[in-house]
């Protein structure tokens, strides 16, 4: 069955033999709902037979245009969309790209009930369909596109807009079009918790959806930072790497680690006030262009390339573009050198003596990744290094100082913003905080929680379970909060502010503090337990017994117009701490407007 009747072109060209062929594949990439992480609807995607030259989307657009076929390309993509899917028989929507030229041109051929009647024997419904459209080139005939736009939502179908943002896909073409969906660039969303100006483009564009209507879907979301602030932001639809790639069978559900950031109710802090956790954040690792050999590379060969090479650490051994071992430099020296092994092995493949398990990072590499490297017990990356790949293929190496170097970078960029014991905003993010919440006009309660007995427990027991007390503060104060509403940051040491804008933050605070005393007191050993402290030296070095760790916070309720600065209300939250920690109370609430006139304002 086809769409219409598209040419093929004379069989001579790389293309036109495929479309004969019908070798022409879709793989299917999941758009995503925000609000649960349920799969609103799949992307078919095209691409071509594995491991030709034309299997990938900008080859086969390449060769499209050199002989001459790009509609009938475009067509056929939709039809060999259309049937896998209804092979399948798989429920839900599916979005199918077309350019705008492709849909006019379809429209006037075939008319849109033509085009329907197509679905339908398909076992399709046209409401379950949206047609993207995608532009490569300038739309000249905006009135005649968006009258077939028209006939074709009149059918039940629904459209959406790519790209928007790109350059290509104008704010005009949105108003002109009027599409159900539009998808901004990947631009905007790549390290969105990183770029301020990208978050204030993305709340432009939630406003003008809002005035035209319109459902907005994030493309490009690739890592955990990212999926956190888009959720946060409101944008109802998602979709990225990080969530699902493409593959050729449709998705029943997302990627774990999406489902787990959708669910996860830890404060997203958003990129105004800079978070730098370390978890998630993907860089760019630094490259070492290298000449790659096949499996079928001789050890002859190898040791003339490293002799036209003197700085090269190592060699990639490559197979249609994709890693398959390492050679180390330095140990295939040795072993060359060895008496008899030219004789013996010069003639024989590479592969007999490499690693055929080397280690590969992405280009576009997750700091976590790198650190479970960088401690794990197989080191041989500090000599031989590791090949650095996109989207699974070879680009080059990388060198172990490489590694720890962008690790490195990395953490201490982190440090810069967010503690780096908890990852929880530090004092930069949350004096931005306040300042937002002040600059709203709304009301708000700004807590100071500190850590009763602290320091006799963590000179007592050591650093490390100091630390420990310290994250289980940090994890329980993340779980007691609403994480679209409350915001937790954490100053230093044992000391921690909570920013509440939920309606129950009393009892909130209450059961965080019943909470941690109760894991406090966990984290004792058997003696410390049965004593219900531990003796310790005081300030003065004398010996004393202290109490199980405990929780005090002090509360200020911040109104309208109390106060000018954030630093007023840190200093009022600070005061009233001192007030809980005086009365032995684990809450203690002062009411803003004294605490304003004791700062003098």
């Amino acid at each position: 069955m086809e769409l219409m009747g598209f040419r093929t072109g004379d069989g001579t060209g790389p293309l036109s033999r495929l479309l004969i062929d019908k070798s022409l594949s879709p793989v299917f990439q999941p758009i995503v709902s925000m609000r649960d992480g349920s799969i609103y609807a799949h992307e078919a995607l095209i691409r071509g037979p594995k491991g030709m030259p034309l299997h990938t989307p900008d080859a086969l657009l390449a060769a499209a245009r050199k002989e001459g076929l790009l509609l009938d390309f475009e067509i056929a993509c939709v039809a060999a969309a259309l049937e896998q899917w209804s092979a399948r028989s798989q429920p839900g929507r599916l979005f199918v790209n077309l350019s705008a030229s492709a849909l006019l041109e379809l429209v006037r051929a075939r008319s849109a009930d033509a085009l329907m009647k197509y679905v339908r024997e398909l076992g399709l419904q046209p409401r379950m369909l949206v047609i993207e459209i995608t532009e490569h080139e300038h739309v000249s005939d905006i009135k005649g596109l968006s009258e077939a736009v028209q006939e074709v939502q009149a059918a039940g179908v629904m459209l959406a807009l790519d790209d928007f943002g790109d350059g290509r896909s104008s704010l005009r073409l949105w108003s002109e079009l009027q599409p159900d969906i539009v998808k901004i660039d990947k631009y905007f969303t790549a390290e969105l918790s990183r770029h301020a100006k990208k978050l204030q483009t993305l709340r432009a564009l939630m406003q003008i959806a809002e005035i035209f209507g319109t459902s907005l879907v994030a493309e490009g979301i690739e890592t955990a930072d990212d999926l956190r602030v888009v959720r946060d932001l409101g944008i109802s639809l998602g979709q990225g790497y990080f969530m699902g790639r493409p593959i050729p069978q449709p998705r029943d559900a997302i990627e774990a680690q999406a489902t787990e950031v959708l669910r996860d109710q830890r404060v997203s802090v958003m990129p105004a006030m800079r978070t730098a956790s370390a978890s998630g954040r993907r860089r760019e690792v630094k490259i070492v262009h290298a000449p790659t050999v096949a499996t079928q590379t001789t050890h002859d060969e190898i040791d003339r390339l490293l002799e036209a090479h003197p700085g090269l650490h190592a060699v990639a051994i490559v197979d249609q573009g994709v890693p398959v071992g390492l050679i180390d430099r330095r140990q295939f020296m040795e072993r060359y050198a060895k008496r008899y092994f030219k004789e013996l092995y010069g003639t024989k493949p590479c592969v007999t003596f490499a690693n055929l398990s080397p280690r590969l990072v992405e280009r576009d590499h997750d700091i976590d990744e790198l650190v479970g490297i960088l401690t794990s017990q197989d080191q041989r990356y500090l000599t031989e290094g590791f090949i650095v790949t996109e989207n699974g293929r070879y680009v080059g190496l990388g060198t172990g100082d490489q590694l720890v170097r962008t690790v490195t970078e990395s953490r201490i960029e982190a440090a810069r913003h967010a503690n780096p014991l908890t990852f929880l905003p530090g004092n930069i993010p949350i004096t931005e905080h306040i300042e937002r919440l002040l600059a709203s006009g709304g009301e708000f309660v700004a807590c100071y929680g500190d850590l009763n007995n602290f320091k006799p427990f963590n000179d007592h027991y050591g650093y490390w379970r100091g630390d420990e007390m310290i994250r289980l503060m940090a994890s329980l104060s993340i779980s007691h909060c609403d994480a679209q509403r409350d915001f937790v940051g954490h100053v230093g040491g044992d000391d921690f502010i909570l920013l509440f804008q939920s309606d129950d933050w009393e009892s909130r605070c209450e059961r965080l503090v019943e909470a941690f005393n109760a894991g406090a007191a966990a984290l004792y050993d058997e003696p410390g337990q049965i004593a219900g402290g531990i003796e310790a030296e005081d300030r003065h070095g004398v010996l004393r017994f202290f109490p199980f760790t405990s929780l005090s916070i002090g509360a200020v309720r911040v109104r309208k117009g109390q106060f000018r600065t954030a630093e007023q209300v840190a200093n009022a939250a600070a005061s009233a701490k001192h007030g809980a920690k005086a009365t032995h109370a684990g809450l203690f609430v002062r009411q803003g407007e004294s605490m304003f006139a004791e700062l003098g304002a």
